[in-house]
């Protein structure tokens, strides 16, 4: 089967913008990389969580299927887009091929957190000293031995590297998860659930309106052998439980709506992790659930928010 591809050129501050209108107007995956022609690119747009993007332009490139409806979505987000297009907006047939995999070349292990990498399969973290130590640990101590997620994106889901799923990353990093069990609502690749998993949870239930985003969950589920303590629903036939930890990596008018759902959803004492979020959408996202949780400050990257809060009593 073949694809169609359109592709842009952007400023590095418009890309997270214009990356969410690709995804919400039906883009099946969008990938970004240095728009330059030097042969030797500059270093990679979205670095660890904190870290300074360093592209100055970049190319953003969407996937759809090569048939009369991929062809309507691709025309019509060449028509909004292409006018903040730094070059004219090109759409191409790409043949079939396993594209997720020749992008994964060009990606190496993403840290998150102080403990948690994603790698695409078969790479491991080079370690060398903690980039990022624990400020009461013995300064002669060794660093934390990595958890590592193994992660082939498949077709429009995750791998960790847009700002939105850093921060529930880097978030979930920092939890005491042992023994917990965790709610991934919206979970796309598995990705949040999976690192739950591996970072000592003891359940997780991973919950998706698209068969194509539980698919992707199963599979990398069984690459990194978390299936047996993983549930895979979509949100009607989901499991009657009260998680210990919700975290809802979508968007803001979704929160928004999902706020009485997901706060049902909480058990005594539980946390909330809301992504997905731009910066000047967080306190609209933040006021639809402060009947249910105490919500802290939002933490900002790259303009996308990341908003936290612990269950108030019932």
């Amino acid at each position: 089967m073949a694809w169609l591809q359109l592709e842009l050129v952007v400023e590095r501050e418009q890309a997270p913008l214009i990356e969410a209108a690709l995804e919400n107007g039906g883009a099946l995956a969008v990938t970004i990389d240095d728009a330059a022609d030097d042969p030797v690119p500059e270093p990679i747009l979205e670095p660890l969580p904190n870290a300074t993007p360093l592209w100055r332009r970049v190319r953003i490139t969407a996937l759809y299927q090569d048939d009369a409806n991929g062809s309507l979505l691709a025309e019509q987000a060449a028509a909004q887009l292409g006018p903040q297009s730094l070059a004219p907006a090109w759409i191409s047939r790409l043949e079939d091929q396993p594209w997720e995999r020749v992008w994964l070349q060009d990606l190496g292990p993403q840290r998150f957190g102080r403990r948690l990498w994603v790698c695409p399969q078969g790479q491991r973290p080079a370690l060398g000293p903690d980039p990022d130590p624990d400020p009461g640990a013995d300064a002669a101590s060794e660093p934390p031995e990595p958890i590592c997620i193994d992660l082939d994106p498949g077709l429009a889901f995750g791998t960790g590297h847009h700002p939105t799923t850093a921060l529930c990353l880097g978030w979930l990093d920092g939890l005491a998860l042992t023994d917990r069990v965790v709610l991934d609502y919206g979970c796309g690749s598995g990705i949040l659930a999976i690192a739950a998993l591996k970072l000592g949870a003891r359940q997780a239930i991973a919950v998706d309106h698209d068969p194509q985003a539980l698919d992707a969950t199963v599979d990398n589920a069984i690459a990194n052998g978390v299936l047996e303590r993983l549930v895979i629903a979509r949100p009607e036939a989901m499991p009657a439980i009260r998680a210990d930890v919700i975290v809802a990596n979508i968007l803001a008018g979704p929160l928004v709506e999902l706020a009485p759902t997901l706060t049902a959803l909480a058990a005594p004492g539980a946390v909330i992790g809301l992504s997905g979020v731009l910066s000047h959408q967080a306190a609209g996202v933040a006021d639809a659930y402060r009947d249910g949780f105490l919500m802290e400050p939002p933490v900002i990257q790259d303009d996308w928010a990341l908003l936290t809060g612990h269950r108030l009593s019932p």
